[in-house]
């Protein structure tokens, strides 16, 4: 069975179709790129499987349980993070306080009021700033980092509370090569913590992490299958690649 399962999902926005019956699967521990062009539909499909947006037809489907209905807080209990495209760290609060705040998120008022949190989850803060070798700035201001090292912060924040599916959508914008050579590295080991669904245009970063890809054209699945396969798609070559 799919950790993740999406059927003929489609989403209007007035006269505009956005998702026209788009359908994808995502198993356990799989990296699954969506790709295409500019107004293909990719971030809304996203903000559809996390609740952002809800569809104006279709049915999804998560570890077995239709959550088509289900508010964003509800997925995110049954294990669905997402970070958005437009970074969203608090920059006066420290690199760690920001992966804190993701994880009391998900604690009881009462542990908060009582400030019982902090203590019992330093050292799961402490082992994912350490993955994103942010542990050496973690008393740093959020705000003084970079633009590359922001999306890192937000990535370990969405991760930080250990879901099963992890969306990403564009988490290299603004990123120069070296911050998007760092990024792939640190982001290649999460599949085996957890499935990541990641939006993105560049095609060397997504070649690199990703084992499965759907293609969306206009709002329709072009195609989906491996990296290779895809790499291989005469409809793929034609539509999509000669746009980018």
């Amino acid at each position: 069975m799919p950790l993740l399962e999406a059927c003929n999902v489609t989403k209007m926005f007035g006269e505009l179709t956005a998702l026209n019956q788009v359908s994808l699967t995502v198993g356990e521990h799989e990296v699954h790129g969506l790709i295409g062009p500019n107004g293909s539909g990719k971030s809304t499909l996203l903000k559809c499987i996390a609740g952002a947006e809800s569809p104006t037809a279709g049915t999804i489907f998560f570890a077995g349980h239709d959550i088509t209905e289900k508010p964003p807080e509800e997925r995110a209990r049954v294990g669905i993070n997402i970070k958005f495209q437009i970074t969203s760290v608090i920059p006066s609060l420290s690199v760690y306080d920001n992966v804190l705040l993701s994880l009391q998120a998900q604690s009881p008022l009462t542990s908060l009021i009582w400030s019982r949190t902090r203590q019992a989850l330093h050292f799961r803060i402490m082992e994912t700033l350490e993955h994103f070798r942010l542990a050496e700035r973690m008393d740093e201001c959020a705000g003084v980092l970079s633009h590359g090292e922001q999306e890192l912060v937000e990535i370990a924040m969405a991760l930080a509370p250990e879901p099963k599916l992890l969306l990403l959508d564009e988490p290299t914008a603004g990123m120069n090569l070296e911050e998007r050579r760092i990024t792939a590295e640190l982001l290649r080991p999460i599949k085996d913590r957890c499935s990541v669904v990641i939006v993105e245009h560049d095609l060397d970063f997504i070649r690199d992490i990703c084992d499965v890809l759907t293609v969306l054209d206009q709002g329709n699945v072009l195609d989906g299958g491996t990296v290779e396969e895809i790499q291989a798609s005469k409809r793929v070559q034609e539509v999509y690649l000669a746009r980018v």
